[in-house]
């Protein structure tokens, strides 16, 4: 027996209010989140610890720190997710990663409290991490779950091109500050971006409150079939997923070593000036903002594995590419060579993560197995700096091992796309689902029910547990037994 489904109606206005929020709602909390990297690069390392030669590889593993707070930002995100509604997270990851941003602006110095100093700036690193753990996940999770089964790349793809622009944000604001004298930059200009992160707060906030919970989602609340404990339900049925996940996730650090790492390297070994090599940065972002919705529409056209292991391939070189154009101070080729390594590769694999990573999981932990896959692979990115620092061995021009620490996690995170299910065909309410999953709760009664008006255009809330999606000569999906 079979269910006929052409899919789920959604509110065409909810799409769209779902893929503006998720770009100004990511770019305001990732503005916050990314002038951290941007100031432990240029300046934490002088104000938040002892004086010696390892102030740098501390302050860069302050970077890191929010890193591991991530999964357990993931965890208690996801579960209050799946449970109680996407809206209400992301509401409060935005009151978190505000209110430590601001905090950290606020914070005294190594010189004037001592030890307390960095062990203040962790902490609030941390909250950093909780916030920044349920954000992206989210927001991806809400929009795929609003959008049309067709463009649902298209429409996620403004989750991760927010991010970009958050950190074009973050990087303009510092050209200014870093270009201050340095007893004005250390004394009181530092504090600037982080206590701006008020305002930012508050606009994000308004503007996430319009949202709607997905018709998908609420769907699986009015028939009371929120899983009690998403945790224990995702690893015990969709752990596999989860592993496979977060090795495609691992490319990720090639977006830390860009905007730490070699920050730091261009401006401390190769004498590239600050504000230039803040404007590199700068342009390569905001060319992947543009790039971002483009590459979700070719995903949506010819799937998603293409678009997301061609742009790994490309990160594999022009990573390489990249460091010797720093290693130069060529600024032409720096510009060149930034723009297509983080404009045109690594977006290419970074916007649509959004929509593949959680089409992989069913709906009833579907931010749960986001957000922990995701931030499972983040944390090698989190640390990237530092070990990228500990690569070099003290010669701070040795710069090809980070780069093949690079290559080698894009080609992790391609051998696993590889072996992930095409997804870009498959409607919303039926992904993630597989014939093991019948053995959880049966969907046998609902199938052998006779075909009705509703069932021929939505399929029921209690058919996520079970069956496997296939589409016919017409193009009509049918659920099977």
């Amino acid at each position: 027996m079979s269910v006929s489904t052409s899919g789920t109606a959604r509110p065409k206005n909810n799409a769209k209010i779902a893929a503006v929020s998720g770009f100004v709602g990511s770019a305001l909390e990732y503005y916050d989140f990314f002038i951290f990297g941007s100031a432990a690069a240029l300046i934490f390392g002088k104000l938040f610890f002892a004086p010696g030669p390892s102030s740098m590889l501390l302050s860069f593993a302050t970077v890191g720190v929010a890193y591991i707070a991530r999964p357990l930002g993931a965890v208690i995100c996801g579960h209050l997710g799946d449970k109680f509604g996407r809206k209400r997270v992301l509401l409060l990851t935005l009151l978190l990663m505000g209110t430590s941003t601001f905090l950290i602006g606020c914070l005294p110095t190594y010189n004037q409290i001592g030890m307390a100093a960095p062990v203040l700036i962790v902490v609030l690193r941390l909250i950093q991490g909780l916030s920044a753990g349920g954000e992206s996940p989210g927001s991806s999770s809400l929009t795929l779950e609003h959008a049309p089964d067709r463009k649902r790349a298209f429409y996620t793809s403004w989750t991760m091109s927010g991010i970009m622009f958050g950190i074009v944000l973050s990087t303009l604001v510092f050209i200014p500050v870093a270009s201050m004298p340095e007893d004005q930059l250390l004394a009181w200009g530092w504090r600037i971006p982080f206590l701006a992160s008020a305002v930012v707060t508050v606009i994000a906030f308004i503007l996430r409150r319009l949202l709607e919970e997905p018709t998908v989602f609420a769907e699986v609340k009015e028939q009371d079939e929120v899983v009690k404990v998403p945790l224990v339900t995702l690893f015990r049925h969709h752990w596999a997923t989860v592993i496979r996940v977060t090795a495609m996730s691992l490319f990720t650090i090639i977006n830390t070593i860009i905007n730490v790492f070699a920050l730091s390297y261009a401006t401390s070994v190769v004498g590239v000036e600050k504000g230039l090599m803040l404007t590199v940065i700068a342009v390569a972002n905001l060319a992947a903002v543009g790039m971002g919705p483009l590459a979700g529409m070719l995903a949506d056209r010819i799937g998603r594995k293409p678009v997301f292991v061609v742009g790994l391939l490309l990160q594999t070189g022009m990573i390489y590419v990249f460091f010797t154009a720093l290693t130069a101070a060529n600024v032409p080729l720096i510009f060149v060579t930034g723009i297509v390594l983080i404009g045109v590769a690594y977006t290419a694999t970074n916007s649509i993560y959004p929509a593949y990573f959680p089409e992989q999981f069913p709906v009833k932990v579907r931010y749960s197995g986001m957000a922990i896959s995701l931030m499972f692979g983040l944390l090698l990115a989190g640390f990237a700096p530092a070990i990228s620092e500990l690569l070099i061995g003290g010669d701070k021009a040795n710069w090809v091992p980070v780069a093949t620490f690079a290559a080698v996690a894009c080609a992790i995170s391609a051998i696993a796309a590889l072996m992930a299910p095409e997804t870009f065909k498959t409607p919303t309410a039926l992904l993630g689902l597989k014939k093991t999953d019948s053995r959880v709760r049966s969907a046998s009664s609902a199938i052998q029910a006779p075909a009705t008006q509703d069932s021929a255009t939505q399929v029921p809330a209690h058919l996520q547990a079970g069956g496997t999606a296939t589409p016919d000569a017409a193009g009509t999906t049918k659920v099977q037994a």
